[in-house]
């Protein structure tokens, strides 16, 4: 058995019976030989004791909390993702923040999180209410993130350029702290159920329901012909506005569906049982989790596509002229994710999941990098161009959605291997820990997303009245298409690669889940006969 569980911890109660006499002969193996026999022993072990059916059959979550959890995270996906494609672009080009001002907003805005995130993380793990400890920051953190997401695209006027970076950084810093402590329900789906299979099932469900998030790909379309049709008396910064009002009431109705409707179930550790253990025990399980790691590798270089998603806008219009033909790729290229994404969990089922997360990285990077050598101009004729670009583009995206199933998969066994090393659920300290990580490579992310564009000497161009019009530039726009493949390229080798170094798999997860759910239904049991005790003093007195 695991070395925390074999310590004697008096909460944390060794198998009985048949799988007791099996752990004694395990350690006496482990105490008389070698590596070789160690291992044998673990794999006799794993062969005798089967998953528990808590972890493959039995079902906790209803379909209506499905149905929940999924509207819930495309209500949040929807706002999340026009930030993501249109804030960069907005502020470049109608606040006038210049390539290297974006950068360093970034960059200071991620650094202020990183220093956010432990507090948030020890007040998420601390927090206990009635509504359970993380489904109340749905509700909570809302207000500050809607309010900073409209703030994003209004343009305070008779600001000099400092005062406008001022305005924009202290609007991003202030939805960092907004998002810290709303990340807090994306730990719900490690709590609704123990069954890692339902897990499965929500995310395919979640993945699914988001490919519908096609509502901000309408946004460029607005943009490029809203103006004309009002004779400019709707400008394209009037647009973005009204978007993002929309999209922040669609977020805030979602969130308050779902704290309603979902709950938690997954048994976490007592106050006493956090002190027994001992923060310097956890840091040390956490600094030294292989896995944990593994997925901060992963998610840097994952993180370096988004510079060139960053840069999707800038294509759309200055290398094919027209925003609004980004939505019309889009309509091909998210065709293959509607069989895709149903069929991700069988996928991951027959080939493992770490084998098809690696697979799926690689082989998006050597498809971003063959649609780069092609060009974006492979023939010269607009519409056949086009189609090229539109067709490379779909079999780049397709293990997109693959990749999406995998990581919360990858990270949920992450969860459990920390709470099987060291016997408790730390998963805000844990959430702190990475998002602290990865929001200094974001830091780096967005420093660069900025200063490529001024490698390549953009400057953005503009017609009389305010709205930008395509450059012309050939070498502008060649660079343009570099950062727009290879960036991904680079991001989608990195994360395949990455996740050699992720360890839980085959036996060892086998063994991982066995004795996890052994412990959890020990400690239910201890608090069960607790209570019971207590019901009979109070009964005798």
């Amino acid at each position: 058995m695991h070395r925390f569980w074999a310590e004697g911890y008096a909460f944390m109660p060794i198998d009985t019976g048949l799988n007791k006499m099996i752990l004694f002969l395990y350690i006496n193996n482990c105490n008389s030989y070698g590596k070789r026999d160690d291992k044998m022993a673990e794999n006799n072990a794993v062969k005798e004791r089967e998953v528990p059916v808590e972890q493959k059959e039995k079902r906790y979550v209803r379909p209506r909390e499905i149905a929940a959890y999924a509207l819930t995270s495309y209500g949040l996906n929807n706002l999340t993702s026009f930030i993501g494609s249109t804030k960069q672009y907005f502020m470049m080009s109608f606040m006038g923040l210049t390539g290297k001002q974006y950068g360093l907003m970034g960059t200071i805005s991620t650094i202020w999180d990183a220093l956010d995130d432990p507090v948030s993380g020890v007040v998420i793990d601390r927090f206990r209410t009635r509504w359970g400890r993380l489904r109340p920051f749905l509700i909570l953190s809302m207000p500050l993130w809607a309010i900073t997401s409209i703030l994003f695209y209004s343009v305070p006027g008779g600001m000099t350029s400092n005062q406008l970076f001022i305005y924009a950084l202290a609007a991003t810093i202030f939805y960092g702290i907004g998002f810290s402590y709303l990340s807090g329900w994306e730990l719900l789906l490690y709590n609704m159920t123990p069954n890692t299979g339902e897990r499965g099932t929500l995310i395919a469900t979640q993945k699914f329901v988001n490919l519908f998030t096609w509502l901000p790909s309408l946004v460029p379309v607005f943009v490029d012909f809203v103006p004309g049709v009002t004779k400019n008396a709707v400008t394209q910064p009037e647009v973005y506005k009204g978007f993002s009002i929309f999209f922040v009431l669609v977020a805030a109705a979602a969130a308050v569906y779902g704290f309603f409707v979902m709950k938690e179930r997954v048994s976490i550790a007592s106050k006493d049982e956090i002190k027994q253990v001992g923060f310097f025990r956890s840091a040390k399980s956490i600094l030294t989790c292989r896995p944990l790691w593994a997925l901060l590798a992963s998610s840097f270089f994952g993180g370096i596509k988004g510079v060139g998603g960053a840069s999707e806008d800038f294509f759309w219009l200055n290398c094919t002229g027209r925003l609004s033909n980004r939505l019309l790729c889009s309509l091909f290229t998210g065709i293959p994710n509607y069989v895709i994404t149903p069929v991700a969990p069988s996928i991951i089922r027959k080939f493992g999941l770490r084998t098809t997360a690696i697979s799926a990285g690689v082989f998006s990077g050597v498809a971003y990098t063959a649609l780069y050598f092609i060009g974006y101009k492979p023939t010269g004729n607009y519409w056949l161009d086009f189609a090229i670009v539109t067709i490379g583009l779909t079999v780049c995206g397709l293990p997109n959605h693959i990749m999406g199933v995998c990581d919360p998969l990858l990270k949920g066994d992450m969860y459990d291997y920390l709470e099987w090393q060291n016997g408790i659920r730390n998963e805000g300290i844990v959430n702190a820990v990475m998002s602290y990580v990865n929001k200094l490579s974001s830091s780096i992310h967005a420093l660069l997303s900025g200063v490529v564009f001024d490698w390549i000497k953009f400057t953005p161009q503009q017609d009389t009245f305010g709205n930008i019009v395509p450059h012309t530039n050939p070498r502008v726009l060649k660079g343009i298409w570099g950062i727009f493949c290879l960036a991904p390229a680079v991001a989608r080798y990195g994360y395949g690669l990455a996740l050699f170094l992720f360890n839980v798999h085959g036996k060892n997860k086998e063994r991982m889940l066995i004795e996890l759910t052994e412990h959890r239904n020990a400690r239910a049991e201890a608090k069960k006969q607790a209570l019971e005790e207590i019901g009979t003093e109070n009964n005798n007195d």
